[in-house]
């Protein structure tokens, strides 16, 4: 065999990479991250029906729901963990990105992150909106992503993406 750093997860975080950067180049980042979102959505979707299923409930509580985006996220390699947890928000850190190296420079791809997290509150709390204060993305050290749960004025201030339940 040869010995090249090369292998399927390899492959498939350089082809996320490159995909995200080619939108980014050729529609530019708002409409790149817009593309990804839509993915972002159907996964979201797809792993609450998973965790709901496994876990053999209608609907997720608040707490459920934090432990859900700790443990998907551990389970593809990323550390994420809870800073805080009020009725209000669910603040979560990260220091490793599930893309690893391959996510720097294409912040584009965070929208996966925000997509997931927000399709799952808001599928089973009625409301989110996910703001991306840091990113490994853009240079950060760590991420730190809130997932606001209730609309208020802390919510509304904040420079994210809403979601509802559909």
């Amino acid at each position: 065999m040869i010995d090249v750093p090369l292998n399927r997860d390899v492959f498939l975080r350089n082809l996320i990479r490159h995909l995200a950067g080619t939108l980014e180049e050729v529609v530019g980042l708002k409409e790149a991250a817009g593309f990804v979102s839509v993915v972002g959505q159907n996964i979201g979707d797809e792993i609450n029906a998973d965790y709901k299923a496994a876990l053999r409930v209608e609907q997720l509580s608040r707490e459920q729901v934090a432990d859900v985006l700790v443990d998907l996220k551990r389970r593809i390699q990323g550390a994420f963990y809870i800073v805080e947890e009020t009725d209000d928000k669910i603040v979560l850190g990260n220091s490793a990105c599930p893309f690893a190296e391959k996510v720097v420079g294409r912040p584009s791809m965070c929208m996966m992150t925000s997509n997931v997290f927000g399709s799952i509150a808001a599928q089973n709390l009625g409301y989110a909106k996910v703001e991306l204060q840091r990113t490994i993305a853009q240079g950060d050290r760590e991420c730190r992503v809130v997932v606001y749960i209730r609309p208020n004025a802390e919510s509304d201030a904040a420079q994210g993406r809403e979601y509802v339940k559909s």
